[in-house]
């Protein structure tokens, strides 16, 4: 009992070196140092956003860098190149580097139909007198609905988080031509690479077409030699390279995965996928790949392509088809099937709270939201 009277009689100041600890909490300063990034919620995984809001909620908030996201084409490649057209705009508005791939388009004449970023003040809060105005009697009765469905829960349709990431494009309009011409850009187009024509036992030896590894060793070229590769101590200041390649095992790549069942070449685009994804694992680097999956005949090889990817989504357009003309699908363009989403650093992954998702293009922005109770289930099956 002597022991705690002789402590109890000591200054304060003498008895808190005591009690401190040597733990320090610990700062995520260091993960957002980036432009354009911030730390996932889920897994603490560095994130960047797709360009679409709304994508951004459904893949769990964002893109996580180092990863690979999987566009399947629809029939007519308009709503999908419109989703990689978003990825190199918000590159160029958050001051990230691009590294754009096409056998069809010069990456320039992509970087010139990018669409034009939307002021701040459409995301901004209410003012004032919008305040006034959403609090006006006469305002509320226009909004009164039947007495029925008053104590119905709402559906939310719109897809957006809480806080907000990335921005927001008008697709009606081009990115300023000084805009984009301050961006960094890399571009890789098929017809001015040459590719010697191989010998017919060099090309039984190797796994992938020449279209593919030249590719792939210009894309590592480039992330080797500018700073990009993870392995390498940082010699200037760090940022983020967006990788958009385009239409990836169609012919014009030399891939005969699309024209016939059981193509010569069917572990081609697996391969690259496969070396493609341990590349991005060791850099700052973030990629987009679309593939025309509806021309691809073997289900299975395109299954193994989609488990080869991090994330990957399916876009089914109405356009030319009979739901085009049905009246339950008149508010919507098209379907959109989440295929695979991303499991890092946690043993599940965060799936979106509705599985029926639908995408309209608006006059000036394109969106995804959640169908209604009301509407069909999934129709954007592997077909």
């Amino acid at each position: 009992m002597a022991a705690p009277k002789m402590s109890m009689g000591k200054p304060t100041a003498d008895r808190l070196p005591c009690n401190t600890t040597s733990f320090q909490k610990k700062s995520r300063s260091k993960l957002v140092s980036i432009p354009g990034t911030r730390p996932s919620i889920q897994n603490g995984q560095l994130i960047v956003s797709t360009g679409v809001t709304s994508l951004d909620y459904v893949i769990g908030g964002g893109l996580a860098v180092g990863t690979l996201l999987l566009i399947e084409e629809d029939r007519y490649d308009s709503y999908s190149r419109m989703l990689l057209k978003y990825f190199l705009a918000e590159g160029v508005v958050c001051g990230h580097e691009l590294y754009v791939a096409s056998a069809l388009d010069h990456p320039n004449d992509i970087l010139q139909e990018l669409p034009a970023p939307i002021l701040d003040d459409i995301a901004s809060p209410k003012t004032v007198e919008d305040q006034a105005k959403s609090c006006d009697p006469e305002s509320q009765d226009a909004m009164k609905i039947a007495w029925r469905y008053q104590h119905l829960p709402k559906v939310q349709t719109a897809l957006a988080s809480s806080s907000r990431f990335g921005h927001y494009y008008d697709v009606s309009k081009t990115m300023d031509p000084e805009i984009c011409q301050a961006a960094r850009c890399h571009g890789f187009y098929l017809p001015e690479h040459s590719t010697a024509v191989t010998s017919p036992t060099a090309t039984r030896q190797s796994p992938m077409p020449e279209t593919y590894s030249s590719l792939l060793n210009n894309l590592q070229e480039v992330i080797h030699r500018e700073g990009f590769d993870g392995s390498v101590p940082q010699t200037k200041s760090r940022n983020i390279l967006r990788i958009g390649l385009h239409s990836l095992g169609s012919a014009l790549w030399g891939d005969d995965l699309c024209c016939h069942e059981n193509p010569s070449h069917g572990h081609a685009l697996t391969t690259f996928l496969y070396g493609l994804r341990a590349m991005l694992r060791s850099s700052l680097s973030v990629a987009v790949v679309t593939v025309p999956s509806h021309l691809i005949q073997n289900r299975a090889l395109m299954g193994n392509i989609t488990r080869l990817c991090d994330t990957a989504i399916a876009l089914e357009s109405f356009r030319g088809s009979e739901r085009e003309t049905n009246p339950l699908y008149k508010d919507y363009h098209g379907l959109l099937d989440v295929r695979q989403l991303p499991y890092l650093n946690c043993l599940v992954c965060d799936l979106p709270d509705n599985k029926d998702l639908a995408f309209k293009l608006k006059r000036k922005q394109f969106t995804i939201e959640s169908t209604p109770p009301e509407y069909p289930t999934r129709v954007c099956e592997r077909r």
